[in-house]
C-alpha cells in the first residue's frame, strides 16, 4: 500500500481504489483510520476512483509530536492531491473528518467539488462544549485511552452492533495519547477551533460548494441547513442512528452519495 511525503517528515497512508469521475477522497474522524471505510470502498469503487486516507497521527501514518491539527490535517491532504495529480475530488469526512474536510474546502476551494459530511464534529452547542474541559483533563490525565473510552461512549446508541464498539475501542487505545488530546482541542477549544458555535456558522459559511451533511442529530441537521450556500446542497437526519452512521448501515450511505452525485 503506497505511503506519500506530505512536508515536514509527515508520510501519509492512503488506498487508491477503483476509477471514474468524480474522485472521492474518504477522510475518517478522531482516534481510528481508514479502516473506518472497509464497509464502503468496494461499492463506492465500482463507479469511481476512491482514495481513503490516514490523517497524520492516525492508523500507518505518520505521527509528529505536535501539529496533529484539523487545519495541518486538511493542509496535508491538499499536497497529497497535488502530488498524486488529481485536480478536484468529492471529499467525505466523518466526524472529525467532516471538519478536515470542511477546511479543505473553505482554505482551498479548488480542491474541492463538492462535500459529504457524515455527522460533523462541528455545530456544537454552548451545553455541550461545558463539558470539554473535563474532558481534556482527563485526556492528559493518567488514563488517556479510558478517558477516550468514555468519549466514545456518546458515538453509540442501543441500535449499534457490538462489532462497531469493539473495533472503534481498539482502535482507541492503539492510539498516541498526545494526538487524541491536541486533535480534541484543536477541534473545540483551542483558538481557531471552529466545532463549537458561535465560530462554526462563520468559517461553514465560507463553505461554497454543494454539501450534502447527513446527521444522527435532527436538531443540528436544521441548524447547519442554514448555512448552506448552494442550491444543490442536501441536508438529512437518519432517526435511531447513531454517530456511527455509515457504519451501522453502509448501503443507505452508499445508495445516498451515490444518488446525490447523480443530481449534480
Amino acid at each position: 500500500m503506497p505511503y506519500l511525503e506530505v512536508g515536514d517528515g509527515v508520510e501519509l497512508f492512503y488506498t487508491d481504489d477503483g476509477a471514474g469521475d468524480p474522485p472521492l477522497l474518504l477522510v475518517h474522524g478522531w482516534g481510528t483510520d481508514s479502516h473506518q471505510w472497509s464497509w464502503h470502498i468496494d461499492a463506492l469503487a465500482s463507479a469511481h476512483r476512491v482514495l481513503a486516507v490516514d490523517l497524520r497521527g492516525h492508523g500507518y501514518s505518520s505521527v509528529p509530536e505536535t501539529g496533529n491539527t484539523p487545519h495541518a490535517m486538511a493542509g496535508d491532504l491538499d499536497v497529497l492531491l497535488g502530488r498524486l495529480g488529481i485536480p478536484e475530488v468529492v471529499a467525505v469526512g466523518h466526524s472529525m473528518g467532516g471538519q478536515v474536510v470542511s477546511i479543505l474546502a473553505v482554505e482551498h476551494p479548488e480542491r474541492v467539488r463538492a462535500l459529504v459530511t457524515l455527522d460533523p464534529g462541528y455545530g456544537m452547542s454552548a451545553e455541550i462544549a461545558a463539558g470539554f474541559p473535563r474532558m481534556i483533563a482527563g485526556l492528559r490525565g493518567e488514563g488517556p485511552h479510558r478517558a477516550a473510552e468514555r468519549i466514545d461512549e456518546w458515538c453509540t446508541n442501543a441500535a449499534t452492533p457490538a462489532v462497531i464498539r469493539r473495533w472503534h475501542k481498539r482502535r482507541l487505545y492503539g492510539m498516541p495519547p498526545h494526538v487524541l488530546v491536541e486533535a480534541f482541542e484543536a477541534m473545540f477549544t483551542a483558538p481557531g477551533a471552529i466545532g463549537v458555535r458561535p465560530a462554526s456558522d462563520d468559517y461553514l459559511a465560507r463553505r461554497r460548494c454543494p454539501v450534502l451533511s447527513i446527521w444522527a442529530d435532527a436538531g443540528r441537521a436544521g441548524w447547519e441547513a442554514g448555512l448552506l450556500k448552494d442550491p444543490a446542497s442536501v441536508v438529512l437526519s437518519w432517526e435511531g442512528a447513531s454517530h456511527r452512521l455509515h457504519e451501522e448501515r453502509p448501503d443507505d450511505f452508499v445508495s445516498a452519495v451515490e444518488g446525490w452525485l447523480r443530481r449534480l
